[in-house]
């Protein structure tokens, strides 16, 4: 049922309409005429994602993915041997552009067929910048008690069945300016402040549950002044809410500390909740379903893992929807080396198939 070049042509087209966080307006305009135009409700939430809905045979199973990327506009992809990569100068957008061209050639292959499962569809905003869109969904909407994220990379019997909690953190330092000349002895210096608090904290891989990470520094305003200002950015992720819970009680101890022993500094420090984890049980239904489908299409049993990430299914899974991501084979995300097979995307597509 699937067609190959179609799905492929989909999946060009789609990479060329720029779609950076804050910026899917033009996208999801283009994905709603599509939508509609295989027979799909559409609306655009409050929050600005898009959500549809196919009536037809069985409980619905909601099939969802994001509408925007990392930064990166003027993408220009480029096909070699059945695999599709940017040319190397910008992100390629298959994360989660593969994902939205695998659903609309699942829309059109069920059409084209005649076939009519029920299944709903949200496409959301926001989702690299914290998970925003799915953050603002009305779950209450959607009649689907189970939902495949299209927004994952790696085989597609490889079934993330857990995925982690995590906590951001903003910090800001406070020193006291001065000339690093004239008199630096009566400066107080932010960056030395917070970076003997991020040397004292643990960090990268905790243990097989916990990672955290501080990710962005900035202060200073010349190379001759004492910066009196520094604003960092971290987070910790765990599958064990206690332990993350500790973790983040230990950075913030880190910087609290560093500060306590420089005489003049002081520190604004702000804690917030990302998502929530979650694990499925073995036995759940929707992963009994997700192994059916593997086993129809000759895949074998699946290979259920606990994942590092987060994405849209944490926030289902929080609300009350089962949810697990399923690969769409993107590979090096984020990165000017990312790229997808073409065949990769049509074994999701009829993972989905079967699945529905």
């Amino acid at each position: 049922m699937i067609d190959r070049e179609r799905l492929l042509n989909t999946f060009l087209s789609l990479v060329q309409i720029d779609s950076p966080s804050g910026e899917e307006a033009v996208l999801r305009a283009d994905l709603q005429g599509r939508l509609q135009a295989l027979g799909v409700e559409t609306h655009v939430d409050a929050t600005g994602n898009l959500v549809g809905r196919v009536p037809g045979e069985g409980d619905p199973l909601l099939l969802s993915a994001h509408l925007d990327t990392v930064p990166g506009k003027g993408i220009r992809p480029v096909l070699r041997e059945d695999v599709v990569c940017s040319d190397g100068t910008t992100i390629l957008g298959a994360d989660d552009k593969s994902g939205i061209a695998v659903l609309l050639e699942i829309l059109a292959a069920l059409r084209a067929d005649g076939r009519r499962p029920a299944l709903e569809i949200a496409l959301s905003v926001g989702e690299e910048i914290g998970l925003l869109g799915a953050k603002g969904l009305d779950v209450g909407w959607f009649q689907a008690k189970q939902a495949l994220v299209l927004d994952m990379g790696g085989p597609i019997n490889e079934i993330v069945f857990a995925a982690p909690a995590s906590d951001k953190f903003d910090a800001v330092v406070h020193g006291r300016a001065a000339h690093a000349g004239a008199n630096p002895e009566t400066g107080v210096n932010a960056i030395a402040v917070a970076a003997q608090g991020i040397a004292a904290m643990s960090l990268g891989r905790i243990d097989h549950e916990t990672t955290a990470n501080v990710g962005l520094i900035e202060g200073g305003s010349a190379v001759n002044i004492v910066p009196d200002r520094v604003a960092l950015r971290g987070e910790a992720r765990s599958h064990d809410e206690a332990k993350l819970d500790a973790q983040i009680r230990a950075m913030r101890a880190a910087l609290e500390t560093a500060v306590a022993v420089n005489e003049g500094a002081r520190l604004e420090l702000d804690v917030a909740r990302a998502y929530s984890s979650f694990r499925l049980d073995e036995d759940a239904p929707l992963l009994r379903r997700v192994a059916r489908a593997l086993d129809a299409m000759g895949e074998g049993a699946p290979i259920f893992k606990a994942g590092g990430g987060g994405s849209d299914a944490n926030i289902f899974n929080a609300r009350g929807i089962a949810a697990v991501p399923i690969s769409t084979g993107m590979e090096g995300v984020h990165t000017v080396n990312e790229c997808v097979a073409v065949d990769d995307m049509v074994r999701c597509a009829e993972f989905v198939l079967r699945a529905l």
